[in-house]
């Protein structure tokens, strides 16, 4: 994966830091993405969740409407990446069984 790291970016993730509740979120991701994009990345962290229950591509295809391309995308990214996807899924699954 190529090196984005830069002052801008480290900028737009301490904004994310500031957000403290999920009427902020909606608030600032309503000015900073399009509705589109927002979708998007709530399809992507859908599917992620549901490949660690062990869904197959077909059912997640159906349940979440991504392709089998995206599941593969995010598949390698849940198996081979640098495991962000599974750090935020070991933490609003560890949240929602503290509920």
């Amino acid at each position: 994966m190529p090196n984005y790291r830069s002052e801008s970016i480290d900028r737009l993730f301490r904004a994310f830091m500031t957000l403290d509740n999920l009427e902020d979120c909606y608030t600032f991701f309503d000015d900073i993405c399009t509705i589109s994009e927002l979708q998007d990345m709530a399809q992507r962290l859908d599917t992620a969740f549901l490949l660690s229950e062990g869904k197959s591509y077909q059912a997640i295809s159906q349940q979440v409407g991504v392709s089998t391309a995206t599941i593969g995308r995010v598949s390698r990214c849940l198996n081979y990446g640098k495991g962000g996807y599974k750090s935020v899924i070991r933490k609003l699954t560890e949240g929602e069984e503290a509920k």
